[in-house]
């Protein structure tokens, strides 16, 4: 059985990798470095079920990310991560049901996957 696909998008490498050593075991992980990289993923596979993207990015932010990419691809579960405080603009997201959840940084694997585990169809 393949395991479903997720797309991890942060400009930070080793961010990147830690997600993907962590969950690697239980999902196909795609990684982005940027949020133009997540859209050109996006656009190119048609097996992503769960798009977790980190906030704070050069070029465009990971809630501009999530929103383009909401545009294309609207049934997909979108994950917000933040090292700061949740802004005004991710409460606003939150409470639109643009993103399903906003993880504070430092966020255990555990409870990414224990979220993930609820949205995804295998």
């Amino acid at each position: 059985m393949d395991k479903p696909a997720i797309l991890y998008v942060d400009d930070e490498i080793i961010n990147l990798k830690l997600l993907e050593a962590n969950l690697e075991k239980k999902y196909h992980v795609l990684l982005a470095p940027s949020g133009a990289h997540g859209l050109e993923m996006l656009e190119s596979r048609n097996d992503v079920q769960v798009v977790i993207s980190d906030m704070k990015m050069p070029g465009m932010s990971g809630l501009e990310f999530i929103l383009k990419a909401r545009e294309k691809f609207p049934s997909l579960y979108y994950y917000l991560m933040t090292g700061f405080d949740v802004s005004a603009d991710i409460q606003e997201a939150l409470s639109r049901g643009q993103i399903v959840t906003c993880f504070t940084k430092p966020v255990s694997m555990g409870v990414i996957d224990t979220e993930i585990k609820k949205v995804i169809r295998e």
